[in-house]
């Protein structure tokens, strides 16, 4: 199908900063650059008739990290990276909740736990050395003396099994993803963003005009600049990028008339993640199971990760309790090496906004400002 000279002239004329990837950091980054420049003409291109990576397809947290995983990440990236990206992370969702209203994007601050195995006395007291060490380096974070406290009485409360110890954050909570880039998408096209959907990226040349994009469509876009944030699926666009797609599977239960637990909630270094859906419960990940298998951008679901998923249901949230399953989908993230974002100009016509590590939602935000000031320096 040729375009029309109508079309030419509107959805696919030249613009001044194309935008590859309608998620998270493709529309805050949109709307952060016409904030700082309300007269840009910008174009949002995407792979799917609605955004398929992992903004529509993740979990519906609203969070900053477990203490395990912060832990983790302070070993591996340095204490000072971490704060970091824990900063970046609690602005980001600061930054949600300032520009939406709650209702608008179903967020509920009902807090964060993490489920902690039974582990000998030695572990535990250095456990709560652990906790203690992070809840003074967050201070100038998070602005609470405890961002994190041990709730071990919520164990028998809500219905857990096998589990020594919660751990318990107040500042998170959780919303709908869905809504929350449909909110963000009716607020770009207020702004006049321009947004092309079902259209996939072929590849893109550089010219002293400009750049050029092409598509898998019967026609190409012009810009001044582009800009990628396809998460996930970068490498496709950005072969010399340190990024690799990871597959997250979830699974949502039938309604439980006698759900006991409401909160977003982390296991095993944030490998494990579940939350309550009104009262069904939502769960994702035992990814670390198989790693090769989901390095992948397959959006399909397996029987291993869907059978684990279940198998920990049925052993520590709902012993010897029945339940169906609903609803069962994968989404895909964007990894590397160590979990800081890609956030940087590449050349004078091509940056991007990647690698969000499975903590979108949070980041996007924040991405898409510092990317919005770099391309308006």
């Amino acid at each position: 199908m040729n375009p029309s000279l109508w079309e030419k002239e509107s959805f696919l004329s030249p613009a001044d900063i194309l935008i590859a990837g309608s998620g998270f950091v493709g529309l805050w980054s949109a709307y952060h650059l016409k904030k700082k420049n309300p007269r840009l003409r910008i174009t949002v291109i995407d792979r799917g008739y609605i955004p398929t990576g992992a903004s529509t397809r993740n979990a519906g947290f609203a969070c900053f990290g477990s203490v395990t995983e912060l832990i983790k990440d302070s070993f591996t990236m340095g204490d000072d990276n971490m704060l970091t990206l824990v900063e970046m992370r609690h602005r980001g969702l600061e930054k949600i909740t300032n520009t939406f209203r709650k209702k608008q994007i179903d967020y509920t601050n009902v807090g964060g736990y993490e489920l902690i195995p039974a582990i000998q006395k030695d572990k535990y007291s250095e456990l709560k050395d652990q906790v203690k060490w992070l809840n003074k380096l967050l201070r100038g974070v998070t602005n609470v003396k405890k961002t994190f406290s041990f709730a071990d009485e919520k164990i028998k409360q809500f219905g857990f099994a096998e589990v020594g110890h919660i751990i318990f954050n107040e500042l998170e909570g959780y919303l709908h993803p869905g809504k929350l880039c449909q909110q963000l998408m009716l607020k770009v096209q207020a702004m006049g963003v321009n947004i092309v959907p079902a259209t996939e990226i072929t590849h893109h040349e550089s010219k002293a005009d400009g750049i050029t994009v092409h598509t898998n469509r019967n026609f190409s876009l012009r810009g001044e600049r582009l800009l990628i944030c396809t998460n996930g699926f970068a490498k496709q666009l950005l072969p010399d990028l340190e990024i690799v797609p990871a597959r997250g599977q979830v699974l949502v239960t039938a309604p439980l008339p006698s759900l006991k637990f409401k909160g977003t909630f982390h296991y095993d270094e944030g490998y494990y993640y579940f939350r309550n859906l009104g009262n069904r419960i939502l769960i994702g990940g035992a990814r670390n199971l198989a790693v090769d298998e989901e390095t992948t951008t397959a959006l399909d679901t397996t029987s291993l990760i869907q059978e684990t998923l279940e198998n920990f249901i049925s052993r520590h949230l709902l012993p010897r309790t029945p339940f169906k399953i609903t609803d069962r989908w994968s989404g895909i993230m964007g990894l590397g090496a160590e979990k800081m974002p890609i956030i940087k100009k590449l050349n004078d016509r091509l940056f991007c906004a990647v690698k969000m590590s499975g903590m979108g939602v949070a980041l996007a935000p924040v991405a898409g400002e510092q990317i919005a000031s770099m391309m308006n320096d």
